[in-house]
């Protein structure tokens, strides 16, 4: 598929847009893949707010300029597919750890999360966190069984404590 300049900068202009609004990003080779596996791929990525897209090497080493992807560059070799998650990170880590442990031929390269890389150990680490929702709904239930007004008092005692300490030099300059 050969590209005319206007088609290649569009791209290029597209992928960088993806780099600078994605929370993160997945690097892998699909090599061998079958299109009916990708698809149903890029389906179950869907539902995670992640968009995956096959790239070209050259263009995306021109689209990372400027962007914290920018480290990546070494990672631009062979068929390459990109997954950009513009939601929960986790999410799109467990979906893509899942299927690369399904299809041999699909294999995970490095990662972008922020602004740091990171390889497949992280990327496999990061799959096997609990998703943003889970976290959140733990965090509301510590706090309903720990009891609101535990947590008010503990919110209070700086002030509490400050208010007596003024008190106190009060007294003291009273006397």
């Amino acid at each position: 598929m050969n590209l005319n300049k206007e088609e290649k900068a569009s791209q290029v202009k597209d992928l960088h847009d993806r780099f600078k609004r994605a929370k993160a990003a997945f690097i892998a080779d699909y090599r061998g893949l079958k299109v009916s596996d990708v698809t149903a791929l890029r389906k179950s990525l869907r539902g995670a707010t992640v968009d995956f897209k096959v790239i070209k090497n050259t263009l995306a080493r021109i689209a990372v300029k400027g962007t914290d992807g920018e480290s990546l560059n070494n990672f631009f070799e062979g068929t390459t597919a990109v997954a950009f998650s513009y939601g929960d990170p986790v999410m799109a880590a467990k979906v893509l750890s899942q299927f690369a442990s399904e299809q041999s031929n699909f294999k995970l390269k490095a990662g972008l999360l922020g602004n740091r890389v990171i390889d497949v150990s992280v990327i496999r680490s990061l799959s096997e966190l609990p998703s943003r929702e889970i976290l959140l709904g733990k965090l509301v239930g510590l706090m309903s069984s720990a009891g609101a007004g535990r947590l008010v008092n503990v919110l209070c005692g700086v002030p509490r404590k400050f208010v007596y300490t003024l008190d106190a030099i009060k007294a003291k300059k009273g006397n």
